[in-house]
């Protein structure tokens, strides 16, 4: 998914988050509906959030697709971490395979 940020307000205080599917994909509007959910969020951070005109559900979408992609990569490296481990203790012995063509 493609997104870039639009800073605005005094000072860039306030940022939004526009998908690039919103402005420019025809499929966006067969994107799938929103589930609307209950989250006990803590009251501070919640007038706080409120007082910056914070997008509450965007932003909540945008921190679980971070939290979503951080426990894929860490799923991966676990996964794969005795591949890694082969590779490098191959490189350490043998050197890196195209070494001799490298200009620096």
């Amino acid at each position: 998914m493609r997104a870039f940020f639009v800073w605005g307000g005094a000072c860039g205080t306030k940022m939004r988050l526009y998908h690039m599917a919103e402005m420019d994909d025809p499929m966006a509007a067969s994107a799938p509906t929103r589930k609307p959910i209950n989250l006990p969020l803590d009251p501070a951070l919640l007038q706080e959030a409120r007082a910056l005109g914070i997008d509450l559900s965007l932003a909540a979408e945008v921190g679980l697709r971070r939290a979503i992609a951080a426990a894929r990569s860490a799923e991966w490296r676990r996964e794969n971490a005795a591949a890694l481990a082969s590779s490098n203790t191959w490189v350490e012995q043998n050197g890196l395979p195209l070494a001799r063509y490298r200009a620096f």
